[in-house]
């Protein structure tokens, strides 16, 4: 019996990923790739080049019955009346929108910051920041407002991906999912609404189309290609990059999962929504109808590519070098704000090395530093989540970094608890490959594929070094 294939696309910062599984077992039948430009601002039409190569690469997709397309969150996607692209996308880790942040808190409190922060938290569950779609709909409708008044319709990377791989490319079929559109700051999950005054707000009252919000499995129309690109294929929702790696990792109410990529994120999975007032943890959705509460910093995996080239040595050589030095580095501490900060929101903060002696000014103590630096900010992440009422039984700790022998090691002292490694694998574009998959079935739930080996790691905590890092934190607060 010939198996029915699903293909999962992961149309990232840096690349387009495409796997494509068997429909039922999961098992990897073949995979492409293909990249993205660099850059803050891209053209939409690359994500859409980059999908078509990634999809040769992959041996086309003329045999697929389902697809899905995870993406990055919170990009700015505006569409005019035909359908055109406006302007080049914003993406999540664009900082102009920083200011157009703070004045939306206080637009919303009626000029006091504290009810502004209270207002959003309890209106969708986030407290505005650079990242949020809505922020940058701001910034659009004061920078560019011609611009803003050809917006005829806004979405998010995939949703615009989706639309533009379906055979019907009408703004009214423009569909997105709960996961995504949870990152807007204009959709809430707690109640499921759009919120179109805040929508009107961040445009200084214009209000363009937005995405229906599909459900989980929801089919959101057909697939159009030709020959080997395939055709008529069941085109799935989508959902965001995190909530598709959550549903990649099949994680459940209880898991929470550390990915360390372009950016570091800390995610948990929750069946009941969250509002922080604060804007550190953002109340999300997941792909499956559960919340998915996330913190988000903009570095990550970077910090140990900073520190290697500083050094001038491989990651693995800087791995070697981390774990020959003792723990806490000796004092020495690098905040690791090499790009600003999204939380905490610091978008114009420097990183900075603390404790420089001649005892630590050695490439092991810098080594040691940088990957505690990073372990601690996604540490203090996760007990943001916790302190939200979130339970938390297990780590899951993915993304590139998380192959760092040194991240594996120092990340259960610093984390607190113990952590579970899955072998490498392209969860994003899997998670889409499985709600591609559950959408093919009509069924109640996601298919039950077998998931992959965790490697557990477990080492006595490392209070002293967080705290450490805390008191620098508080005293530079990065800058």
């Amino acid at each position: 019996m010939t198996p029915r294939l699903v293909a999962g696309v992961d149309t990232s910062t840096q690349a387009c990923k495409i796997v494509i599984r068997d429909a039922d077992t999961g098992e990897l039948v073949r995979s492409g790739r293909a990249r993205h430009p660099p850059g803050t601002e891209v053209a939409p039409s690359a994500w859409e080049a980059a999908f078509t190569a990634a999809a040769e690469e992959a041996g086309g997709l003329a045999d697929v019955a389902a697809l899905s397309v995870g993406g990055q969150q919170h990009g700015m996607v505006c569409l005019d009346e035909d359908g055109e692209v406006v302007r080049d996308a914003l993406l999540w880790n664009d900082v102009r929108s920083a200011g157009a942040a703070a004045d939306l808190i206080t637009e919303l409190g009626n000029g006091d910051e504290v009810a502004g922060r209270q207002a959003w938290a309890d209106a969708v569950g986030l407290v505005p920041v650079a990242s949020f779609t809505g922020t940058k709909l701001r910034w659009l409708a004061d920078a560019e407002p011609g611009n803003a008044d050809r917006t005829a319709a806004v979405c998010l990377p995939h949703d615009w991906l989706t639309w533009r791989l379906a055979a019907d490319r009408q703004l009214s079929t423009l569909a997105t999912d709960r996961g995504d559109a949870s990152g807007t700051a204009y959709w809430s999950a707690r109640t499921g609404e759009y919120r179109f005054d805040l929508l009107e707000l961040a445009m200084r009252g214009r209000r363009p189309a937005v995405p229906r919000v599909a459900g989980p499995a929801e089919q959101v129309g057909m697939l159009a290609g030709t020959g080997r690109l395939g055709d008529g294929a069941l085109l799935g929702p989508g959902t965001g990059d995190n909530a598709a790696a959550a549903l990649g990792l099949a994680a459940r109410p209880g898991d929470v999962i550390v990915s360390i990529g372009t950016s570091g994120v800390v995610s948990a999975v929750t069946t009941t929504a969250v509002a922080d007032v604060t804007g550190t943890v953002a109340g999300f959705a997941d792909a499956t109808g559960n919340h998915l509460p996330l913190v988000a910093t903009l570095n990550a995996a970077r910090v140990l590519d900073a520190a290697a080239s500083m050094l001038g040595v491989d990651h693995a050589t800087l791995s070697d070098l981390a774990l020959s030095a003792p723990s806490g580095a000796d004092g020495l501490v690098l905040v690791p704000y090499l790009e600003g900060e999204r939380t905490p929101n610091l978008p114009l903060a420097t990183g900075a090395v603390h404790g420089l002696t001649l005892r630590t000014a050695t490439p092991a103590h810098l080594a040691r530093a940088a990957v505690e630096g990073l372990l601690c900010g996604l540490a203090d992440g996760i007990e943001a989540v916790v302190a939200q009422g979130v339970a938390v039984d297990r780590v899951l700790l993915i993304g590139g970094a998380a192959r760092s022998p040194a991240v594996q090691q120092l990340a259960p002292g610093i984390l607190g608890r113990p952590v579970l490694v899955p072998p490498p694998g392209e969860y994003v574009a899997d998670g889409a490959a499985r709600q591609a998959a559950w959408t093919l079935s009509g069924a109640g739930s996601p298919p039950d594929w077998a998931q992959p080996g965790l490697q557990a790691f477990e080492t006595p905590p490392t209070p002293a070094v967080r705290e450490r890092y805390a008191e620098v934190r508080g005293r530079t607060d990065g800058q």
